[in-house]
């Protein structure tokens, strides 16, 4: 018998009729193969068209330049306090210190796993309170995809005049109460990196209100040129604007963005019907009130610490040599299997044992607050996303998961608890 092929958590997946080959080649027979040109500005008028509510979308070189951008637009200097979602990957916080300023991570709610509102009104009446100023703005984050509280994260802010850059990289078609997450707050980000709802193999978006908001990031986004025969420069500008060629993958990734969000939720309530029957082990799903559209990125477990699982006992007994996420190899070499907040063993030993099965499953992030570059910076937690940390799990639930991989995954699942 064969060995099964690999499961993955989202593998890029392009449309049946190739169109992103065809935007391609047409950049290559046309030799536009710069960072500007016809497939560029055909997407974003494609992505103005997908988000709606009458905004201008830049595309960009990765999402994580357009959270960069998002903060410069918004005002963020160096010395300002910008709060962000603890629960999340580090592309929401580390354009925040590239600016100069500081972090304020704020813990989740349990329903959404996403910032908790009531604790993000706590953190900025403490931090007035305590330098006498107002964060410059607030980033929430689609966890996973999961729709954020946005009319209330929004009332907040308008309460106390701060801006909100909207962290959707992982929430692209994801809605709240029928609205597009990134269209809420003064700016929304979008990702394309390849294991994204779409692809630009890599790449991202910066959704703006108007068109003076547009050209100012523009210019942000091509090194900030005025407009002489020469280069001058008045002000600090970036080269992140998205390449032709990548764009031509976009805009043949948007004739199947329906679909994929289509498969993405299927596979959700697969999981959901198949594991709702194993005692400890919980599929996350979406709060059952109408308000939440969620795209389901990635679909999440958690698994009670109870659980007995096959070979926990020797979890974390192997430093793992590479990275997670691919990162080229380009690791240091841990000391020691443990850090001082980890998933636990059961976790880990579902994790090795669906790898030996050849699917891929991830913890879920570890929280910012408990990351060692931001130590030092002020927190405000609630004990949420770490313990969701300690019983998480990513399971695949990109356009290549069929129903059969679904079964073989849950399958596993139960076959590797005692």
């Amino acid at each position: 018998m064969s060995e099964r092929k690999r499961i993955y958590l989202c593998l890029a997946h392009m449309s049946e009729d190739g169109m992103e080959q065809k935007y391609v080649k047409e950049a290559f027979d046309t030799n536009w193969v710069v960072p500007l040109g016809p497939n560029v500005n055909g997407f974003e008028k494609d992505l103005e068209e997908f988000v709606g509510e009458g905004k201008r979308v830049v595309a960009l070189s990765a999402g994580t330049a357009a959270v960069h951008l998002g903060l410069l637009a918004a005002g963020v200097k160096a010395g300002d306090e910008v709060i962000v979602q603890s629960f999340t990957f580090c592309a929401s916080t580390h354009p925040v210190t590239y600016l100069g300023a500081t972090p304020v991570l704020v813990d989740s709610e349990p329903d959404t796993w996403n910032i908790d509102p009531e604790l993000l009104e706590e953190a900025i009446k403490d931090r007035i309170a305590k330098t006498g100023k107002k964060p410059a703005a607030i980033v929430p984050v689609a966890l996973y995809g999961m729709p954020y509280k946005a009319e209330r994260i929004m009332e907040i802010a308008d309460k106390y005049g701060i801006l909100v850059v909207e962290d959707a990289a992982e929430g692209f078609g994801s809605k709240y109460k029928g609205q597009m997450l990134g269209t809420f707050g003064k700016y929304g980000v979008l990702s394309f990196n390849g294991n994204k709802m779409i692809t630009t193999s890599g790449g991202g978006a910066l959704i703006t209100a108007n068109e003076d908001e547009w050209r100012e990031i523009m210019m942000y986004a091509t090194q900030y040129r005025e407009s002489y025969p020469y280069y001058q420069h008045e002000k600090i500008g970036y080269n992140y604007r998205m390449s032709n060629i990548c764009a031509g993958i976009g805009r043949g990734q948007m004739t199947v963005v329906d679909e994929h969000l289509k498969h993405h939720k299927h596979v959700q309530k697969m999981y959901e019907e198949l594991l709702a029957d194993v005692p400890g082990v919980h599929v996350h799903s979406q709060p059952n009130n109408g308000d939440y559209d969620s795209n389901y990125w990635l679909c999440t477990i958690t698994i009670d610490e109870n659980v007995k699982v096959k070979g926990q006992e020797n979890a974390y007994k192997t430093i793992v040599t590479g990275a997670v996420g691919g990162a080229a190899g380009v690791i240091h070499a841990a000391e020691s299997a443990h850090t001082d907040c980890e998933p636990n063993a059961n976790v880990e030993a579902m994790r090795v044992a669906l790898d030996k099965a050849n699917i891929e499953a991830r913890p879920v992030w570890k929280p910012m607050h408990k990351q060692p570059c931001y130590k030092d910076v002020p927190a405000y937690v609630n004990g949420v996303s770490e313990s969701i940390f300690k019983i998480g799990m990513c399971l695949p639930a990109g356009p290549y998961v069929s129903d059969d991989d679904v079964k073989y995954i849950v399958d596993t699942i139960k076959e590797n608890i005692l």
